[in-house]
């Protein structure tokens, strides 16, 4: 059982101790008397107890700090084995490389290696395709490589393709192995990387014998002293032994017994196998000690005697208490009630009144007892009335809801009360008068005015509105509230309110299945599909949006919806409509123009690329022409025969089909307007806008390099516009070397595309970074503004476009300079959209 536990099971115990406590012992002098005696005896428990626990500790903790000490040495010296075993591989591996050692004479080498090693049980030499070239293994091995045998073993391929891409030796996780004769053998590998001139050619397998390990590599008086094992990561015994078990107890009360035990994770192999050292039990523990159970018998029979002779002394005094107690209360009750009370007998005679019922009035209890009506407390103007009432009372008229009067205080001051009646009954069961209660009411009676006031006014605000307003309950087709404005839309029922909750709800409903297919969620499942009520439990803070067009109305509207608890209690939902009609002219007036300017860009990007796109086409053109020429020219000299006629029109129509490719990839890149997004893939893209800017790029002679990472996933994105912001960066990196004039070596622009993690989420990343010369850093807070440009000729809508293109991608673009030292030498655009 936890912690957690006991305190849920002692908590209600200590609650119900803590009340009888307080219950016996009402004042301070009391609990005094009780705890002073007893406390005594419990810190005389205590400081014997605490003078146990110290010597204890003490002793334990002398013990730990040698237990953590040997195993420290025993750490350092198996740590020492394993490198010089580790240089001893990386000496044969560089043999190996140097081609010092063949396969004949590998075996040779790893028994002489073994001879001196004998926690190694096999030794062997594995390609670059984990097939074994060369093998040795000692007598006592638990597994026997063959040559030529491919290891299939998965923890030595993970391990294996570790050392190829670290270049370094890499000890694997211990593996274990099943033997004939229903024994396990674990075993630890170490691969040591055959490198040359850089390039990856194997691995030296060495299989270690764990046993042989704790054998050869621990002390044997440290391995005498000590349960030593070596253990796994979930603190396995691999090899060794191990100490007895601690009891189960000691998982809920640790204090009752602590071990003297040690673990260090074994360099280099790891944190994946450590060195664990436990002492032998040699001292008897607290448990164990007399003395210390003698003092807590005697103690406990000592608290034991003062609790009876409490007890004792306590019932005798119940019985005075008890009376005090009652009278008390009495007392209490009288001076402390709100409500004035108000006895009469039989003939309307007051007999007693209390300090409420005075303090209502005004009047002292000696000038209200024995009074006959009329009442000094009744106003002058409602005599006839309040002994109309009074002569009700004394007949046995009356409700239980009582009446409401006027009551005059004795300074003049007139207030609202509340009177109810009832019979006295005495102790016989014979009624002896009439028991009124008296409640002051002005102040309820004020609030329900300003109440009803402020429902006046609110009223009258939602009714000037310029929204529709209407509640409705669940589950009811009753209308609760209207406003002005939803009556001129809808009649005067429940109708439009639950048909604008069912098309808000369903395109909530079509809003959260895109959102779960994307993201493969289950938020659709807190929803109805009917009427878009969520079927968890409902509160008055949750609301939801939706934009829904009504054709009866021949208007957009934006609907809101929230749950509340109506002023009758029962669950209601209020629907706020409002006529967003101009707006969403305006969004589409706004779309239309941000695809008009994509056009344009396109536009500009392409007549600013002209001359060198006339360049790229005069190429295969000039060839074209020249193809045709020569095969005229031979053929009028009758020299062309028909297999170079053949070679020379298949170049000619290479050729011509490379310019319409040209020309066909500049058409679809500008006649692109409508935005199209669909899985595409990243690779394509990137090689569409190379194979455009490459043409400014050639033009301009700069270098472009590409750094792309395999495997990369499709994006759901409109290619098209992905590439202009590609071709508009390159474009722009290309211009910014050309302005810098930089020097052929150092006309560079380089393109990555990686993917990575951005705010949680899986992004592809598209970076161009350029040697020019940067971006200014006064401007680079504008250089997104629309019509902003460091270039004179720019017209400053190039990067604004990017950046628009590239958030409607739910992905961000940002720039940098680069600098060596305080200079700049060059600038990175970069942008990432989300994979998913």
């Amino acid at each position: 059982m936890s912690l957690p536990s006991y305190f849920q099971v002692f908590k209600p115990l200590a609650k119900r101790w803590s009340a009888w406590w307080r219950q016996q012992t009402p004042t301070r002098q009391d609990r005094f008397a009780f705890m002073a005696p007893l406390a005594a005896v419990v810190l005389f428990l205590a400081a014997i107890s605490t003078a146990f626990w110290y010597l204890k500790f003490e002793e334990i903790d002398r013990e730990q700090e040698t237990v953590r000490r040997d195993v420290e040495y025993a750490q350092q010296r198996l740590r020492l084995r394993l490198l010089d075993k580790q240089e001893q591989l990386l000496r044969m591996a560089r043999d190996l490389a140097n081609r010092e050692t063949n396969v004949a004479e590998f075996p040779i080498e790893a028994q002489g290696l073994l001879s001196q090693n004998p926690e190694i049980t096999s030794l062997s030499w594995l390609d670059g395709r984990s097939r074994v070239r060369a093998s040795y293994a000692s007598v006592g091995a638990a597994v026997v490589h063959w040559q030529g045998e491919t290891l299939s073993n998965n923890v030595t391929k993970a391990t294996s393709e570790l050392s190829r891409g670290l270049l370094q030796p890499v000890y694997s996780q211990p593996i274990t192995y099943n033997q004939a004769n229903s024994q396990s053998v674990t075993q630890l590998e170490l691969q040591v990387p055959i490198v040359n001139r850089g390039k990856f050619e194997g691995v030296i397998l060495a299989e270690y014998s764990l046993d042989g390990l704790l054998r050869f590599g621990v002390p044997a008086d440290i391995r005498n002293k000590y349960a030593v094992s070596l253990r796994d990561a979930d603190n396995n015994v691999l090899a060794g032994q191990a100490n007895k078990s601690r009891p189960r107890v000691t998982e809920v009360l640790p204090w009752l017994l602590k071990t003297n035990e040690y673990e260090v994770p074994i360099t280099p192999v790891g944190y994946s196998l450590s060195l664990h050292a436990q002492a032998y039990r040699t001292s008897p523990g607290l448990i164990g000690n007399g003395v210390f159970w003698l003092v807590t018998v005697l103690s406990a029979m000592t608290a034991w005697m003062l609790i009876g002779t409490w007890r004792h002394t306590r019932r005798r005094v119940q019985a005075q208490q008890a009376l005090v107690a009652e009278t008390n209360f009495r007392r209490a009750m009288e001076n402390s009630i709100l409500t004035g009370m108000r006895a009469m007998d039989m003939t309307g005679r007051i007999t007693y009144v209390n300090t409420a019922f005075c303090q209502m009035t005004g009047w002292r209890e000696e000038d209200l007892v024995g009074c006959e009506a009329p009442f000094p407390y009744w106003p002058d103007d409602d005599i006839d009335n309040l002994q109309e009432k009074l002569n009700q009372e004394l007949q046995g008229e009356t409700t239980a809801s009582g009446f409401q009067v006027r009551v005059k205080r004795k300074d003049g001051l007139v207030f609202d009360a509340r009177l109810y009646v009832s019979p006295l009954i005495d102790a016989l069961g014979q009624q002896t008068g009439w028991m009124t209660s008296m409640t002051d009411i002005t102040e309820p009676n004020r609030i329900r005015e300003q109440l009803s006031a402020a429902q006046d006014r609110f009223t009258t605000v939602l009714e000037g509105l310029d929204a529709s307003v209407s509640v409705a309950p669940l589950g009811s087709k009753e209308l609760l509230f209207a406003n002005k404005l939803y009556r001129q839309w809808f009649a005067p029922n429940t109708v439009g309110h639950l048909n604008l909750v069912a098309e808000a709800g369903l395109l909530r409903q079509m809003q959260l299945q895109a959102a779960s297919d994307a993201s493969n969620d289950d938020a659709l499942d807190q929803d109805d599909g009917l009427a878009g009520f969520p079927t968890d439990g409902l509160s008055e803070v949750r609301s939801e949006n939706a934009e829904i067009f009504v054709p009866e109305l021949g208007k957009w509207l934006e609907v809101r919806s929230r749950y509340l608890n109506w002023v009758d209690g029962r669950l209601a939902q209020m629907v706020i409509a409002t006529d967003i009609t101009p707006r969403r002219n305006a969004e589409e007036q706004w779309q239309v123009q941000a695809e008009r300017a994509q056009a344009a860009s396109r536009l500009i990007t392409m007549g600013e690329m002209a001359s060198s796109v006339a360049h790229e086409l005069n190429q295969p053109l000039t060839a074209i022409n020249n193809y045709c020429s020569g095969m005229v020219s031979r053929i009028q000299n009758k020299s062309l025969s028909e297999e170079d006629l053949l070679k020379a029109l298949e170049k000619t129509a290479h050729q011509a089909q490379r310019a319409g490719q040209i020309i066909q990839r500049i058409r679809s890149f500008v006649k692109r307007s409508e935005p199209n997004r669909t899985l595409s893939d990243i690779a394509t893209m990137v090689d569409e806008a190379v194979e455009l800017a490459g043409i400014e790029l050639r033009r301009r002679q700069v270098r472009l390099t590409q750094v792309m990472a395999d495997h990369l996933p499709q994006v759901n994105v409109d290619p098209i516009l992905i590439e202009q912001v590609l071709i508009n960066l390159m474009k722009n990196a290309a211009e910014s070397i050309d302005f810098a004039e930089r020097p052929s070596q150092e006309r560079a622009v380089e393109l990555k595309v990686l993917p990575r993690l951005e705010e949680g989420q899986s992004v592809i990343e598209f970076t161009v970074t350029d040697t020019g010369r940067g971006v200014p850093p006064e401007v680079m807070e504008r250089v997104f503004e629309a019509f902003y440009s460091t270039k004179p000729e720019g017209m400053g809508i190039g990067l604004n476009l990017c950046r628009s293109i590239v958030e409607s991608h739910q992905g961000r673009l940002k720039a940098e300079n680069l600098y060596n030292s305080e200079v700049i030498t060059g600038c990175r655009f970069s942008f990432w959209i989300p994979v998913r």
